[in-house]
C-alpha cells in the first residue's frame, strides 16, 4: 500500500485537505471550517477521505499543516487575557511602538488596539544596561508583587520583556521563577526565550503576541493531536511557518508566534513551486480566505522575507 503525505490548511471558512501518495496518487477533499473547535474538520475531512478511497490512518507517513488559528486569534482579538511584567519607565512602549507611521500625514489614523491593556502592564524596579551588567538588582518581593498583581486582575497569561534581557536574563528568569511558583499552569513567556534581540517594541511586541495566541494555539494543537490518534494517525504533524518551513507541533505549542502568517505563507510557496515548473519567472500571487486576503510577489523565481508583519 503507497504511503501518503497529508496536506492541511485552514482557513476561516473552508479546510482542504489533499492526500499525496509515494506513486503520485492524489486525492483532495474540501469542507466547511468547523469555527468553534478547527480541528473538528480535519477529524471529518480524513474520515471523508478514508471512505472514499478505502484508505486507513496507517497509510499516512507525515501530516503538513497550515493555519490562521493564530492570526484569526489576533485579528479577532480573541487571544488570552494577557499580562505584561516590563522595566520602569517602559510601560507604554506597546502604544509608543517605533514612532513610525504608515500614514504620516494622516491626521485622523488611528493605531490598532493594544493587545495588553494599560492596567495589565506592570513596572518592577530594575535596570540591566546594554553590556548585561546589573546597574539595579530586582528584589525578589518586587518580582512576585508584580506577578501577584496580574494574577488578581485574572490573567489567562503573563508575558514579560525587561530592558536588556537579551543580554543578560537574570532578572527575567526570576519573574519566570516565580510565575512557576505561584501559578504552575499558567501560560508565560521571557523575552530571552522568545526574540533575545536588541529594539525595545519589536521584542516586546513579539513576546506578547507569543504569549497572547499561547493558550489557543496549544489548546488547539492537542486537540488535532488527539483526533488524529482516535483517527489511527499517529504520523508526525508539523506546521507550515511564517517563513515558509516547517515546524514541529510541540515547539509551535510553545512559540506560536512563528506559524501565525503559516497559511499564507503556505500559498505563496506553492504558487512559487508551481511557476518554477511553468517556466514564470515573475509572478504575483493572491490567497483570498474567508477573514483576511494576501497578495505577494515571486521576483526572478524567489520570494523576499520581512522581519516585520
Amino acid at each position: 500500500m503507497a504511503g501518503y503525505r497529508v496536506g492541511v490548511d485552514i482557513g476561516g471558512t473552508f479546510t482542504d485537505i489533499v492526500f499525496l501518495g509515494d506513486d503520485g496518487t492524489l486525492h483532495t477533499k474540501k469542507i466547511s471550517s468547523s469555527v468553534d473547535n478547527y480541528a473538528r474538520a480535519i477529524a471529518d475531512g480524513l474520515d471523508a477521505v478514508f471512505h472514499d478511497t478505502g484508505l486507513s490512518g496507517a497509510a499516512v507517513e507525515e501530516v503538513r499543516h497550515g493555519t490562521t488559528v493564530a492570526s484569526n486569534a489576533i485579528l479577532e482579538l480573541k487571544g488570552a487575557k494577557t499580562g505584561l511584567i516590563t522595566t520602569q519607565g517602559f510601560r507604554d512602549v506597546l502604544e509608543i511602538r517605533n514612532l513610525r507611521m504608515p500614514r504620516l500625514y494622516d491626521l485622523t489614523w488611528n493605531k490598532p488596539p493594544m493587545l495588553v491593556e494599560r492596567y495589565l502592564r506592570v513596572v518592577v524596579d530594575e535596570r540591566i544596561n546594554a553590556q548585561g551588567e546589573i546597574e539595579q538588582p530586582l528584589a525578589l518581593h518586587q518580582a512576585e508583587q508584580a506577578v501577584d498583581k496580574l494574577l488578581s486582575e485574572g490573567v489567562e497569561a503573563i508575558a514579560v520583556c525587561l530592558l536588556h534581557a537579551y543580554a543578560n536574563p537574570v532578572h527575567e528568569e526570576m519573574i519566570k521563577a516565580a510565575i512557576q511558583r505561584k501559578a504552575p499552569d499558567l501560560p508565560h513567556c521571557i523575552s530571552y526565550d522568545v526574540l533575545p534581540e536588541i529594539k525595545e517594541y519589536e521584542r516586546t511586541s513579539t513576546t506578547v503576541i507569543n504569549t497572547y495566541v499561547m493558550p489557543i494555539v496549544a489548546r488547539y494543537l492537542a486537540t488535532l493531536r488527539q483526533d488524529l490518534d482516535a483517527k489511527h494517525v499517529t504520523a508526525p504533524l508539523l506546521l507550515m511557518q511564517s517563513n515558509g518551513g516547517l515546524t514541529t507541533a510541540q515547539e509551535a505549542a510553545v512559540k506560536p508566534m512563528n506559524i501565525i502568517e503559516s497559511g499564507p505563507a503556505g500559498g505563496v510557496i506553492g504558487a512559487q513551486a508551481l511557476a518554477h515548473s511553468l517556466d514564470l519567472p515573475n509572478i504575483i500571487t493572491f490567497d483570498m480566505g474567508g477573514t483576511t486576503a494576501k497578495a505577494s510577489l515571486v521576483e526572478r523565481g524567489e520570494v523576499t522575507r520581512s522581519l516585520e508583519y
